[in-house]
């Protein structure tokens, strides 16, 4: 049976969902837009589509990883919804910022701070937890080489081509290439907040494990995403769109090719990673085909200073409004 405050708590997580989604739609349509190939209301409507279509495709590896981040007896409704405010006002505070930082490390450093308020640090599974911080670093660089390489071989197959034509096949190769992005965001941001709510019905024994999750949970998480990815987050999709480099096509298909292609791996794996970072080191990877300084280094300098200050911040957000929780509690 649901209480009143795990109606709360999932309340929480589904708002969380729902700031993910515009909070990181810059992540799925800011190539697309960037590129001009889709208008932004279609972009979103894109996006959304195939975030939600995520559901039908990837297995739980990801929500099962982020359920067991923390150990299960230091869980309680208070950890948990401590972590999802933080993550919130994290998240809301670098979207009112124009930053594109991590949602994915928000909640994790959210959800461990609150835990570490609670039980201390030896309650936080650091074989979870570790994977995820190392892919700070492996998924940018990843989505750079690869998208690097995708670049240089597709330069390679068309240098002889007439460049209208080739612009031309591109603008719709760059709807494939973005749904398929859009499938990997749903298919890894989605779950992480299936993740949170499955340690929260697990915590109050309303289910005995993940494999036990409702079917209800995955729908409104893949839901929630969506919707939000629909009303969309400009001043981000303006920053990745066109700060860091300009792109065309060709570039734009370059760079979500490799950011689906390291989304559903990692998503295999069960490791949750951050799609802001896989889709930044790709966009990154495209640009500096032309040249290195065809990106914008002091943009992606300020970037990746908001990637290395997400999970300590949040962390000791969420630490903080787990102490002011029990002073009323």
């Amino acid at each position: 049976m649901l209480t009143t405050l795990l109606i709360v708590v999932i309340a929480l997580a589904l708002i969380f969902d729902f700031i993910n989604g515009f909070h990181d739609a810059a992540n799925s349509i800011a190539t697309i837009v960037s590129t001009k190939v889709l208008s932004p209301l279609t972009a979103v409507i894109w996006a959304a589509f195939f975030n939600m279509a995520a559901y039908f495709i990837f297995p739980l590896h990801v929500a099962d990883t982020i359920a067991k981040t923390v150990d299960a007896t230091s869980i309680n409704l208070s950890v948990v919804g401590a972590g999802l405010t933080a993550a919130i006002a994290w998240n809301l505070l670098t979207w009112w910022l124009g930053i594109p930082s991590s949602s994915s490390h928000t909640l994790i450093g959210g959800f461990a701070g609150a835990a570490v308020a609670h039980g201390g640090f030896d309650v936080v599974r650091y074989s979870k937890v570790m994977p995820t911080v190392y892919f700070i670093v492996l998924a940018p660089l990843i989505g750079m080489i690869m998208s690097y390489t995708i670049s240089i071989i597709t330069m390679h197959l068309c240098k002889r081509a007439n460049p209208s034509r080739v612009d031309k096949v591109f603008r719709r190769l760059q709807l494939v290439s973005a749904a398929a992005y859009s499938l990997g965001h749903g298919g890894n941001d989605a779950q992480k907040v299936m993740g949170i709510i499955g340690a929260a019905l697990i915590a109050e024994n309303v289910i005995p494990g993940m494999e036990a999750l409702p079917v209800w949970v995955p729908i409104s998480c893949y839901a929630a995403i969506s919707i939000g990815t629909m009303f969309g987050g400009w001043k981000i999709v303006k920053t990745m769109g066109q700060k860091v480099t300009k792109l065309s096509p060709f570039e734009g298909f370059s760079a979500e090719s490799a950011g689906a292609l390291t989304l559903f791996g990692t998503a295999a794996l069960g490791i949750p990673v951050s799609t802001t970072h896989t889709i930044t080191g790709s966009i990154m990877g495209a640009g500096i085909t032309k040249r290195i300084s065809a990106v914008r280094w002091g943009v992606t300098i300020n970037i990746i200073w908001a990637w290395v200050l997400t999970i300590p911040v949040s962390a000791l957000l969420a630490a903080l409004v787990y102490w002011v929780f029990m002073l009323f509690a």
